[in-house]
């Protein structure tokens, strides 16, 4: 229904990248939790590392439902390997994209499009979490330049960035006191904090930034002082399009192995395929998928026409494929019986994965409460 012949080739174009390259290595990043950095940069000649931005500057113009499917496509392989895509791709090249003037466009998006330089985004704080607003990372302007001091936490790409976008309070105003900056790795007073350690979406650098007097040129802000809180609602917006694109991958490999493994594995002379209960699983998977990646899939489609607000459309869908993942990976475990509880088949890493889902771009909670509030003003 949304899927035009475009899309149907990029999906094409990526599952045969993603099965080549990713899949033979997929487990080994999980295992090392180390990035593949250059399996990574392969993604820029295969042209989707700047899928959403203007092909003035070597971006594809694809959209948000195609970023949609690169998301799906690599989260079937490899969701802590989507989870970087999508932080480079619609975080920061995104970001810089929809946001920042034609001579940040100019001197960022063509190094970040070609794979040449990984970027990130840095909202989250120590004390700011799901309530983004209350961050206390400061930017005071001097001469022709910002300092900026403060700590980011939880921020993916962290240890491998070249450039982020990084969102820092210029006023006490809880609203209007919000700016948008680009901040290269080297400039005077950045610094990388630990790694941290997780659960799941391991292989996806995730840590602290520290900005110590911090010196970002003047000519870094992206549009004007104070109007970042905008630029980063309505980047939230889009990453929770897309990141239920992580989501529907991790649920379409927890479906694919549940069906192979269900007509191998044998208990009382019958593959498990044939109980009742285990077609029921599958069954519920399935449907629930398909649903999840229809709501998505729409979402995404509203974002690419513009035509009207989709906070609504983004959080619920964001929801709604982030808890159908968990469940669809925790059945699969199930199905699995004790081996799914092992290394040695991936429905535990797809389970541990799923469950960030739930958590990053927004908590089911916090979602729900913006789907509540969205549901007021219509």
């Amino acid at each position: 229904m949304f899927e035009k012949e475009e899309h149907k080739l990029l999906r094409q174009t990526i599952r045969a990248f993603a099965e080549k390259e990713l899949a033979p290595i997929a487990a080994e990043i999980d295992e090392k939790d180390e990035f593949p950095e250059k399996l990574f940069k392969k993604l820029g000649p295969l042209g989707i590392l700047g899928i959403t931005a203007s092909e003035k500057y070597s971006g594809a113009e694809a959209g948000f439902l195609a970023a949609t499917i690169a998301m799906e496509e690599l989260g079937r392989i490899s969701a802590s390997f989507a989870l970087s895509y999508l932080a480079h791709t619609i975080l920061c090249v995104n970001g810089i994209s929809e946001n920042g003037s034609a001579s940040q466009k100019q001197k960022y998006l063509p190094k970040l499009i070609s794979g040449s330089h990984i970027g990130g985004m840095a909202m989250t704080e120590p004390q700011a979490g799901s309530d983004a607003v209350g961050m206390k990372c400061k930017a005071v302007k001097k001469g022709d330049k910002y300092i900026l001091n403060g700590e980011k936490t939880f921020i993916t790409n962290g240890a491998v960035g070249d450039v982020f976008v990084v969102y820092a309070r210029t006023s006490e105003d809880r609203t209007r006191g919000l700016s948008a900056f680009i901040v290269e790795k080297q400039f005077k007073g950045f610094s990388i904090g630990k790694k941290l350690k997780k659960m799941g979406m391991r292989g996806s650098p995730t840590t602290e930034l520290i900005f110590k007097d911090c010196e970002v040129p003047e000519e870094n802000l992206i549009k004007e002082e104070g109007g970042g809180l905008k630029q980063m609602m309505d980047t939230l917006d889009v990453e929770r399009i897309t990141i239920s694109g992580i989501s529907l991958g991790i649920a379409e490999a927890s479906l694919e192995k549940s069906l192979e493994y269900s007509k191998e594995r044998k208990q009382f002379d019958k593959t498990i395929s044939e109980f009742q209960m285990v077609q029921k699983m599958i069954a519920d998977m399935a449907t629930q998928l398909e649903a999840a990646r229809c709501f998505s899939y729409y979402a995404a489609s509203l974002a690419d026409e513009k035509e009207k607000d989709f906070s609504f459309e983004a959080t619920a869908c964001k929801v709604f494929a982030a808890e159908m993942a968990t469940r669809a990976a925790m059945d699969a475990i199930q199905i699995f019986g004790g081996y799914g509880y092992t290394k040695e088949y991936p429905v535990e890493r797809y389970a541990r994965d799923a469950k960030l889902m739930e958590i990053g771009a927004g908590t089911s909670q916090i979602m729900r409460v913006k789907i509540f509030r969205e549901l007021q003003k219509r």
